[in-house]
């Protein structure tokens, strides 16, 4: 799938936080009750909102799960629960984080399978929330794509792949995150990243120096980072 049918979900995070900023606002004015603010600001449905998340980046399962476990425990803020219906919450909080490990490890599974195919695309679009995942790309046309991480991280090892004739673009957007790129020593490396309070950091080191760099093969790294960081390395030491 493209990244112009998949761009949607940066949308969708920008209008949560826009709402999020918002709710705070009106509370700082006192246009709304503060016990409504703390609800709609609360771990409960930060859980609903991590897996509206998650869904926009189709993973249906996790996301349904985690909206379920805040809506879950939002219920006894909003309506009179009974006390027999509270004595279960407990058994019935394990038996949910139970099922969210089963389903987050055949989710796993899926995604290493889907790696192998999905490492020859041109173009790619990854997302990641509270967690990490690590993507080798070998493509010989590389275009660039998007990389979204939240409270995580991911890893990509470029090394073997080619650019395009007309350089490639990745976008970044790094929020309390990170995502790592890997890439041959001869490729000219452009930093045009956004940085709020976050990092963009170039360790390719003197290796990098001593390199002849072909400005044919340009990568411009964009985006921005709030809380978080991108790094651009040949290898995998720190």
């Amino acid at each position: 799938m493209g990244i112009e049918r998949r761009g949607n979900k940066r949308f969708y995070i920008g209008v949560i936080l826009i709402l999020i900023g918002g709710i705070l606002i009106l509370e700082r004015l006192d246009l709304i009750p503060w016990n409504v603010a703390d609800l709609l600001i609360s771990w409960q449905m930060l859980l609903i909102v991590i897996g509206t998340l998650l869904l926009f980046g189709r993973n249906f399962v996790a996301g349904f799960i985690l909206m379920g476990i805040g809506g879950f425990f939002i219920l006894p803020e909003i309506t009179e629960v009974p006390d027999e219906l509270k004595q279960l919450y407990g058994p019935l909080a394990l038996v949910i984080v139970g099922l969210l490990l089963l389903f987050r490890h055949k989710g796993c599974n899926r995604q290493i399978r889907e790696g192998v195919k999905r490492k020859q695309f041109d173009q790619f679009d990854d997302f990641v929330i509270f967690g990490g995942r690590e993507i080798f790309i070998n493509a010989q046309d590389l275009k660039g794509g998007r990389a979204t991480s939240i409270f995580g991280g991911i890893e990509y090892d470029l090394r073997q792949a080619n650019l395009a004739p007309e350089g490639a673009i990745i976008d970044c957007i790094c929020i309390f995150g990170g995502t790592g790129i890997k890439v041959p020593a001869n490729w000219n490396v452009k930093n045009e990243v956004t940085t709020i309070l976050g990092a963009f950091s170039d360790k390719r080191g003197d290796t990098f120096q001593q390199t002849e760099i072909n400005p044919s093969k340009t990568l411009v790294i964009k985006g921005i980072t709030l809380f978080g960081g991108v790094e651009i390395k040949l290898n995998d030491s720190r």
